[in-house]
């Protein structure tokens, strides 16, 4: 088996916060998967009112990632603000609904096992811009690990 090039990738993760059962799934999954060293983490908050420091990190990061709670997309549209194309997942598309979903350990471990195998993505299934030497769907985090 090849090697995985997207391991030493910078991978910074983005997720909502929002007020509905969907936003706390969102963001409860980011810091489970940070946790696990899956990515680092970063604020959201910070990221759109446009603290420096927060978007140089973003510019600067080979995989961003952006999980939203819902199809408003509220993550993914701050970092695309900043030119930035995420990859991309909305919990509601996993098949939870909004108002109805319960958070509990059940539902994080489904969410991040689903998003550490790259798996329903919200737009394009693979990433399009991958640090050299990434080439097909995999499961290191961004997406595409083979190396050809």
């Amino acid at each position: 088996m090849a090697e995985c090039a997207c391991n030493s990738a910078v991978k910074i993760i983005y997720s909502c916060s929002g007020a509905a059962d969907v936003g706390e799934a969102s963001d409860r999954t980011a810091r489970q998967l940070r946790r696990e060293g899956f990515a680092g983490g970063s604020c959201t908050a910070a990221l759109a009112a446009g603290f420096s420091g927060y978007v140089q990190s973003a510019l600067g990061a080979d995989v961003n990632i952006a999980v939203d709670g819902c199809s408003n997309a509220c993550s993914r549209k701050i970092l695309q603000g900043y030119g930035i194309n995420p990859v991309s997942y909305i919990v509601t598309d996993f098949g939870f609904e909004k108002g109805k979903t319960v958070v509990d350990s059940d539902t994080i471990d489904t969410l991040c096992e689903n998003i550490r195998n790259g798996k329903n993505q919200a737009e394009g299934g693979c990433i399009s811009e991958l640090p050299s030497g990434c080439s097909s769907c995999g499961s290191c985090g961004c997406g595409n690990d083979k190396i050809q």
